[in-house]
């Protein structure tokens, strides 16, 4: 196919036609339209299911269904309208059912602006629903980089039976960048899915039943640990991240998204100016790349956290490091989107705090 000019919204669809993706149900909300919009044309033509529900809450419902069935299914919303489907993924979590959610952040809380934001973090990385669970979640930073996560992760939520979340900005959705949407991924090979309520279980004689309830609460803590079990497993094989120019690096810079691309503008011209910025790109924000912190060269001095929100990202990577280096933050809310500038003045400003302290 070769590459071809795409805006961000529509090359997701696309990428999760191309993974397998069996039907969406979803609800409007912008800056996301667009995405459920193409899938409306191009899903019918498929063969495949595309359902506009009467709200987000029926949406993540209709996806619990269809993939308790074993069909390939995928929503898509934006931050206020994640909000509301929060109880149907906590409940896909606990019935083990995969999915693929993809969120076009916006500036909130409530019903905020349209503005491109990174303020879901906390909500993606710490649950969002009740009981002790987690989603899969991927910060892409280009929209090649969008496209090839989509497509691969059917293949991630089948192989784990969970859900998956794809965390991309309003930026990333509406801008428009070339793409090769067949480039190769590695894909997880998934057991057949003997566990689905499709009938076919009935013919071997057995009724399989999707439930996420359990009123004995020891069966409930067993099904919990086996859950956890499975949470470790992606742990060690699912941290996902970039280390730019950290081999020699007096101050590393994290960020991911959106705010990636800009910092990596920023760390040019520090570097040019003969400051030694590097960069920390998260890509799983969960799990959260830890490992990307172990073992910084001696020459790191300190570590700049730098978001679109206020400060939510800061707290993992404080974790990361686990005391042994400051963390400075710097961030925009409501849906302002930081120039490179104010990341340089940052920077000048701490390495320059670093020369007094010295």
């Amino acid at each position: 196919m070769g590459k071809v000019l795409m805006k961000g919204n529509e090359a997701m669809a696309l990428a999760a036609i191309k993974g397998g993706c069996d039907a969406f149900y979803g609800y409007p909300i912008t800056p996301q339209n667009e995405l459920p919009e193409y899938l409306s044309k191009h899903m019918p033509l498929q063969g495949k299911v595309f359902v506009q529900a009467e709200s987000e809450v029926a949406a993540i419902n209709m996806v619990y269904g269809a993939a308790g069935a074993g069909a390939r299914v995928l929503t898509s919303s934006s931050s206020p309208g994640i909000a509301l489907k929060q109880e149907g993924i906590s409940y896909m979590a606990g019935s083990e059912l995969p999915g693929v959610i993809i969120n076009v952040m916006r500036g909130g809380p409530g019903l905020g602006g349209i503005q491109p934001s990174q303020a879901d973090y906390n909500q993606i990385t710490r649950g969002g629903g009740n009981g002790d669970y987690h989603v899969l979640s991927f910060a892409p930073e280009s929209l090649q980089e969008t496209v090839n996560i989509v497509k691969e992760s059917f293949s991630l939520a089948d192989y784990y039976r969970n859900p998956v979340m794809i965390a991309v900005d309003g930026l990333i959705g509406q801008m428009m960048e070339p793409v090769e949407l067949d480039q190769e991924i590695n894909e997880k090979v998934s057991p057949e899915k003997t566990w689905a309520a499709n009938g076919e279980s009935a013919k071997r004689g057995k009724i399989n039943k999707i439930v996420s309830l359990s009123l004995d609460p020891y069966e409930l803590e067993k099904h919990n640990l086996k859950l956890q079990k499975k949470y470790h497993e992606m742990i060690a094989n699912e941290q996902r991240y970039e280390s730019i120019l950290t081999a020699d690096a007096e101050i590393i810079i994290v960020a991911y998204g959106t705010m990636a691309r800009i910092a990596r503008t920023a760390i040019k011209s520090l570097r040019e100016e003969g400051i030694k910025a590097g960069m920390i790109r998260p890509i799983s924000i969960w799990p959260f790349p830890s490992r990307a912190f172990k073992n910084l060269p001696t020459t790191v001095k300190t570590l700049l956290a730098v978001e679109m929100s206020l400060g939510q990202m800061r707290q993992d990577v404080v974790l990361s490091i686990n005391g042994q280096l400051p963390v400075e933050f710097y961030g925009r809310a409501g849906g302002v989107v930081p120039e490179a500038s104010e990341i340089i003045d940052k920077v000048k400003s701490i390495i320059g705090g670093h020369k007094n302290e010295n």
